[in-house]
């Protein structure tokens, strides 16, 4: 589904990514870890087209995204929920819902076909959104803001979905909803690359893991052989 390789990432002439390779099949969770500032979300970024990359390789469902605009990318069914969600604050539940669903890929009538069908989808992983949909976005909890990033991403009806740090500053509660949200659609086939901290929630969620350092990454297996010696070495402050 996703694979990079040998990829170099800069920020101007600070190179942030040092040959990084990855993959991320359909239907599998792999979880990103590492601490703070060794490039993960530079990672994510660059997947999704919003930087530019020095070298090497991004192909994702087989093709080449080098040149692929991040909307173009998005069509192409690569989703991306940042750190801190950014939804529109000043829309409603309802209209930021819209705004997803104008995300549909091609052939789908200027993305009104089907568009009930896939709301109510929506509200099927997350009931609390439906009766939320005339609220404005700013002035939700926390979780209910990670809740309609999700779901909102998901009405594209995404094959890669690129999450960073979902549970930060969430609730117990709502931490176990996206888990359980995010191991259903693993089953739908879809794949899911993960930038968590919370390291028991990725346990439970990943079937593999990759460890960043200094913009590469310096360990990655199955996260059933994941050590806590390892843990201790990259990832604990």
């Amino acid at each position: 589904m996703l694979e990079i390789r040998g990829l170099d990432v800069a920020y101007g002439e600070s190179q942030v990514l040092w040959d990084v390779s990855l993959e991320v099949p359909a239907g599998e969770v792999v979880c990103l870890m590492g601490r703070n500032g060794v490039g993960k979300t530079t990672l994510l970024k660059s997947i999704m087209g919003l930087l530019p990359i020095r070298s090497g390789r991004i192909a994702f469902d087989g093709a080449d995204l080098a040149g692929r605009r991040p909307e173009e990318r998005a069509a192409a069914g690569i989703g991306y929920v940042p750190q801190g969600r950014e939804i529109f604050p000043s829309l409603t539940v309802r209209e930021n819902l819209r705004i997803g669903l104008l995300g549909l890929r091609s052939g789908r009538r200027n993305g009104v076909a089907g568009s009930r069908e896939d709301l109510d989808g929506v509200f099927e992983l997350f009931p609390r959104l439906k009766s939320l949909l005339g609220r404005k976005g700013g002035v939700l909890s926390g979780g209910e803001q990670q809740q309609l990033a999700i779901a909102r991403v998901l009405l594209a009806r995404p094959k890669l979905l690129l999450l960073d740090e979902p549970t930060e500053g969430i609730q117990p509660s709502v931490i176990l909803q996206i888990e359980e949200v995010i191991g259903r659609i693993k089953g739908r086939g879809l794949a899911v690359l993960l930038v968590e901290q919370y390291l028991e929630f990725a346990w439970r969620l990943a079937g593999s893991y990759a460890i960043m350092r200094k913009g590469t990454i310096v360990s990655r297996g199955a996260t059933a052989d994941l050590r806590h010696d390892m843990v201790r070495e990259h990832l604990t402050v």
